[in-house]
């Protein structure tokens, strides 16, 4: 893989040439950003920038003007090689917080392992109704905490109005959801994202977190789209490494809230 290329191919593609990810989201270029507003409950905020030093604080000032006046908190997501070099100095300077910097990580779709293989007693069940949208958030309170209400929100939305955009599984032990994650395909493009993969702690290192990646990649796969990618935290990180997950830069949410 030319980690290069296939960077300027994600930046393309997925940033520079975003579209809404649900009903009621807008995505639009104003000047040297690419932002996505909608509902409060969908994600809000910058995509892509191109920021110069002469102008970087302005443009920041100008999107905090343009989130604010609709009461939206928002994040800014800033990749390892954005510029300018000190654009993560001038977000904290305005008033943003940083969050946990993850690893941004693609594969060949078609060079992973797709065998789903699954502990004695669990299945993988597809998620289609509102019955499964809770289940997945039951199953990410419990994994990663807080409150994951806007995610199933969010899902909602897609399995509505997108359907085509969005495929979602959970692990369940009997009537247990013990694991679930979800798969944003973005049609047109040559990448499918992973998104979402939580397991509750008592059946965490029994191979469901390699599982879902494996089901997803097949339905990335038989969609027609060429990568899967992942921003990955330090736990997921070694896993996808081993199954083959190269990795092209950073990326680390500031959140900005008015």
């Amino acid at each position: 893989m030319d980690h290069e290329a296939v960077r300027a191919l994600f930046d393309r593609q997925l940033r520079l040439g975003a579209r809404p990810e649900g009903p009621g989201t807008r995505v639009e270029r104003d000047g040297t950003v690419v932002r996505q507003t909608g509902p409060a409950h969908s994600w809000n905020g910058i995509l892509w920038s191109g920021l110069h030093e002469r102008d970087a604080d302005e443009v920041i000032a100008g999107q905090i003007r343009h989130f604010a006046a609709l009461g939206l908190p928002f994040e800014w997501k800033v990749y390892g090689h954005d510029g300018p070099a000190d654009l993560t100095d001038r977000l904290l300077t305005a008033g943003f917080i940083a969050e946990d910097q993850e690893t941004l990580m693609v594969a060949e779709a078609a060079a992973l392992p797709t065998g789903v293989d699954l502990p004695e007693g669990v299945e993988l069940v597809p998620v289609t109704d509102e019955a499964g949208v809770k289940r997945v958030t039951e199953v990410h309170d419990r994994a990663f905490g807080g409150d994951s209400s806007h995610i199933g929100r969010q899902l909602l939305d897609q399995l509505a109005a997108t359907p085509d955009t969005v495929a979602a599984v959970l692990a369940m032990a009997g009537d247990e959801p013990v694991s679930a994650a979800r798969l944003e395909l973005y049609p047109g493009t040559d990448f499918a994202g992973l998104w979402g993969g939580g397991t509750v702690e008592s059946w965490r290192g029994r191979g469901l977190y390699r599982a879902l990646v494996a089901f997803r990649t097949r339905i990335a796969v038989e969609r027609g789209h060429r990568f899967v990618q992942v921003d990955a935290a330090d736990t997921s990180r070694p896993i996808l490494h081993r199954l083959g997950f190269a990795t092209l830069t950073t990326t680390t949410p500031y959140v900005y809230a008015p």
